[in-house]
């Protein structure tokens, strides 16, 4: 499996990275020890959770659950050095993880000491905000998006506090790396400044959702992680199954994450149909499976780090790893490059 620079710390991170949020809810703790050791077996050495899984649903009760089982592999396998792990802390509104307390430089600690008790480990490899203290225009928040009621002396503080802490968890050697998720450019450009000011850890990387049906990352931000060697970490680089077919309008699939969301957080609507069957019909025009394009594709971008896949058996997992083999054509390129013209923003 080929392997992407992560920012400038020198490490280099598997194009895939193996997702983990429904560990505890849809996938069992045995069926997840199985995907990581198998994803590990591809050369996938990086795994991405938070302290707020599982999802689908997300409860109080099972809040932390899929740390938990990482940490239960950790301690089982003995196979700590061989992967990077990647996780994030929770924010403002979240009331399952500190009653919805805001991202803070106490907040941070606590969750650090939580998440690496979690996870059986003595450092996180990567460390990431899960989500802004001023807001995000990720899922789907871009149509109504408006940053007038910031205030940005109050958010350039707050940046500097967090940092801080930051720089005292990697001094105590309880994080190794530091990453935004969720950002804008502007916000991602800010931690940039201050940690180059101040001489604090520097952001290596961003999680933003990214795929053929969610492009947002291609402008503001693609030159930022090109100039600033910012790394994305592409999420539901699938759309949520989506591109996978297995949806239609009237199609709901047993156990699928579209059983637990309606709409899959908002990303159906009219429009998304044609575009999903715009990019299904460039997979069967080239023999390809619509999943293993979907990837490969993230694999082609240049601000790549890595697509964080997830997968509720082991048939999809083994699919989605089988995208690494793929390298998509100009002809392929240019057909996908078609539909996206035709259908630049379908969620």
């Amino acid at each position: 499996m080929r392997k992407n620079p992560l920012g400038r710390t020198g490490l280099e991170v598997s194009e895939l990275c193996l997702g983990s949020m429904t560990w505890g809810t849809q996938t069992s703790a045995n069926d997840a020890f199985r995907q990581i050791d198998t994803a590990l077996e591809y050369g996938v050495n990086i795994i991405d959770t938070a302290e707020m899984y599982p999802t689908n649903p997300l409860l109080k009760k099972t809040q932390g659950d899929t740390e938990r089982i990482i940490g239960q592999w950790v301690a089982k396998s003995g196979r700590r050095d061989q992967v990077l792990l990647a996780t994030k802390a929770s924010g403002a509104g979240h009331q399952n993880v500190r009653d919805g307390a805001p991202i803070s430089s106490k907040t941070i600690r606590m969750a650090v000491d939580s998440s690496l008790k979690s996870l059986r480990t003595d450092y996180i490899d990567l460390y990431q905000l899960h989500w802004p203290n001023r807001g995000s225009y990720m899922f789907r928040q871009n149509w109504t998006f408006d940053a007038t009621g910031q205030d940005k002396a109050e958010v350039i503080d707050h940046m500097g506090d967090v940092l801080q802490a930051v720089q005292a968890l990697v001094d105590a050697g309880k994080i190794r790396h530091f990453g935004l998720s969720n950002e804008s450019a502007w916000g991602t450009a800010q931690w940039l400044r201050i940690s180059e000011d101040q001489g604090l850890p520097r952001v290596v990387s961003i999680q933003n959702e990214y795929s053929l049906l969610c492009r947002l990352f291609d402008l503001d931000l693609a030159e930022l992680a090109h100039n600033e060697n910012v790394g994305l970490l592409a999420f539901s680089p699938v759309a949520t199954g989506l591109l996978s077919g297995k949806y239609a309008p009237d199609t709901v699939p047993e156990g699928s994450r579209r059983s637990f969301s309606d709409d899959l957080g908002g990303r159906i609507t009219p429009h998304v149909w044609p575009a999903v069957d715009g990019y299904l019909a460039v997979a069967r025009k080239h023999g390809l499976h619509p999943v293993q394009m979907a990837l490969a594709w993230c694999s082609t971008r240049p601000f790549m780090a890595s697509a964080i896949f997830g997968a509720t058996t082991q048939p999809q997992l083994e699919t989605a790893l089988q995208a690494v083999e793929l390298r998509l054509s100009d002809e392929v390129l240019a057909d996908i490059q078609q539909v996206y013209r035709t259908y630049p923003m379908p969620i």
